[in-house]
Formats: C-alpha cells, structure tokens, sequence
C-alpha cells in the first residue's frame, strides 16, 4: 500500500493536472501549485474518498502546504481508526 505522502501527491496531480514527482512537501496549494477555490473544495473530496474518512471542509482547506495536508490526513485516519500506511 502506499503511503499517506504518495497516495496526497498522487491524489493532487490527479486533481491539479500535475506531475506527481514535481510536487514537494513544502509547496503551497494556491501559490505554487495553482489551486483555486473550486479545485481546492475538489481537493478535500477527493482525499475524503482516497482515504475512506470525512473531513471538517473548513480546517481541511486551511490546510495551506502538501506536507501539511499528509499531516492532517493522517491524524484524521487516526482519529476516525482508519489503518494507512505512514
């Protein structure tokens, strides 16, 4: 199974028509990955279902960087006792 950071990445170029190797931990949705708003809410779905978890849709889009979001993914799994791999 893949690991949280490769199944966020993978989920993310899927949604933002990227490369999946160009995306690093440290890029921002918005500012360095051009997300918007609508691709954004398309983002937190798209996890929610990859992961089998649902999200607060508020504290999910504050989520501002990729790392971050492996890290807020894997405390929801966590929380709602879903098994991923870290």
């Amino acid at each position: 199974m893949a690991t949280v950071e490769e199944r966020v990445k993978e989920v993310t170029a899927q949604v933002l028509k990227l490369d999946s190797d160009q995306i690093k931990l440290d890029d921002s949705f918005t500012a360095d990955l051009g997300a918007e708003s609508v691709q954004s809410i398309e983002l937190v779905a798209m996890f929610e279902e990859e992961f089998g978890i649902e999200m607060d849709e508020d504290a999910a889009l504050s989520v501002e960087t990729v790392g971050k979001a492996v890290d807020f993914i894997t405390q929801v799994c966590a929380e709602q006792g879903v098994d991923v791999e870290e």
